[in-house]
Order: structure tokens, then C-alpha cells, then sequence
């Protein structure tokens, strides 16, 4: 059985060598360590290989992470589940990144409720080009008006989109939703400042996400195992 130094590594080699195959840059595809319902022993292991990105998808058992590692002062925290209205002071003075917004009422409380000690936080817009029901995310035609609100807040960064692209897709629907991803990052990268995470890919579609200029795969079971 192999162990979670192990499967980072081949899936550290699986970022590298699609990200060759993309003729892109070395390095340029950063690796979130999906840590959801994972215990923090795990964590650490991840630590101890040298991951320093961990994605939290439940907010009392992320910051319950958080506070538990607080030690590690390395270590890259990352909201990625939806957040409630009643949840958003936690995710704002606990994380570093929220890549799940998708309604100006909480990026309003993230940005309000942001301790000024802990600096701007930066946030990715989420995307649901798909139009599935079951997931949270904002259609392409919102994206320049929910940018110009973000761009308002003074305590936010806006880093750019997060995706969870359709699991059942055939390779044409695949396709042409990294497509359209990749074309809004590349429009607004060149706009903003700050704008230069495109988060997308997880374990199944990570090559097809990095052709298509993905900065940010999240991958949880093929580090961490399936789940309890």
C-alpha cells in the first residue's frame, strides 16, 4: 500500500509531465492537496513530502485543521466548498484562500469580516458553465459585473475562476467547457493585476485541465485515499 508521500509524488510527476506535454512552463501548475475528511495526521504526512496547499471543503472541520496546525506557519489554507451566510466570519479570519465565491452577499462578509491583521484575502470567482443544478457557481455572462463588486472591496484579492467541470461529460463537452474557461481567464489575466489562478482539474481530468491552462489542480483521493 502506498503511502501519502508516495502518491504525492506520482501525482506530483503526473502535473509535470502534463505540463510538458502543454509546452508550458515547469512549475507553472500549482498542486491543492484535497484534505477534506482527512484526519490531521494525514496532514501532516503531506507537510512532512513537502505539500504546503491543503483545500478544505467544510468550514468547522477546516478551521479545526487550521487551528490545530497553526505551528506550521508554511502552510497555504484553502476554502473550497460553499459557505454560508452564518459561516463566513470563520472562513475570513481562519483561511487564506475562498475559491468558492459565487454571491456578492458573501464576498461582502468575507471582506467585512476580515481580521486587518491578516492582510487582503484572496478569493477566485466560481464558475458553473455547465448549468448544473447541483453545483454553486456563476454563468459566464455575470462574470464582468461580479468582478467590478469584487473589485470594490478593499480586503479581498480577486485571484481568478475556480471550476468544477461536469464529472459525467463526454470528451467534446469536456472540451469545450475547459475551452471557455480558458478563454474568460486569459481575457481578464490580462486586465487585472492579480488575476493568475485559473483552478481547475481534479484526479480524473488533470491533463485535460492543464492543456487548457489550468494554474491549480485539486486532488484529494489519489493522495489521501478514498474516504472514510
Amino acid at each position: 500500500m502506498q503511502t501519502i508521500a508516495e502518491r504525492l509524488k506520482v501525482a506530483r510527476e503526473r502535473i509535470d509531465q502534463a505540463t510538458a506535454r502543454a509546452h508550458r512552463p515547469s512549475k507553472s501548475v500549482q498542486l491543492l492537496a484535497v484534505s477534506k475528511t482527512k484526519p490531521v495526521s494525514d496532514i501532516r504526512q503531506a507537510y512532512e513530502a513537502g505539500q504546503r496547499l491543503f483545500g478544505e471543503n467544510y468550514v468547522q472541520e477546516g478551521v479545526e485543521k487550521v487551528q490545530a496546525l497553526a505551528s506550521l506557519s508554511d502552510i497555504q489554507w484553502h476554502m473550497i466548498g460553499p459557505i454560508q451566510s452564518n459561516k463566513t466570519r470563520l472562513v475570513a479570519e481562519h483561511f487564506d484562500w475562498v475559491q468558492s465565491v459565487d454571491r456578492i452577499k458573501i464576498a461582502r462578509r468575507l471582506n467585512d469580516q476580515r481580521p486587518d491583521e491578516k492582510g487582503q484575502l484572496n478569493v477566485c470567482i466560481q464558475m458553473n458553465l455547465d448549468d448544473e443544478s447541483s453545483k454553486s457557481g456563476i454563468a459566464a455572462d455575470e462574470l464582468e459585473a461580479f468582478i467590478a463588486e469584487i473589485d470594490g472591496f478593499e480586503k479581498l484579492r480577486l485571484r481568478g475562476i475556480m471550476a468544477i467541470p461536469k464529472a459525467d461529460a463526454d470528451s467534446q463537452q469536456q472540451q469545450q467547457t475547459l475551452h471557455q474557461l480558458a478563454d474568460l481567464f486569459g481575457q481578464y489575466r490580462t486586465k487585472l493585476s492579480n488575476f493568475d489562478t485559473l483552478s481547475v482539474g481534479m484526479s480524473g481530468d488533470l491533463e485535460a485541465a492543464v492543456a487548457h491552462g489550468s494554474t491549480m489542480v485539486r486532488i484529494g483521493t489519489a493522495i489521501f485515499g478514498a474516504r472514510g
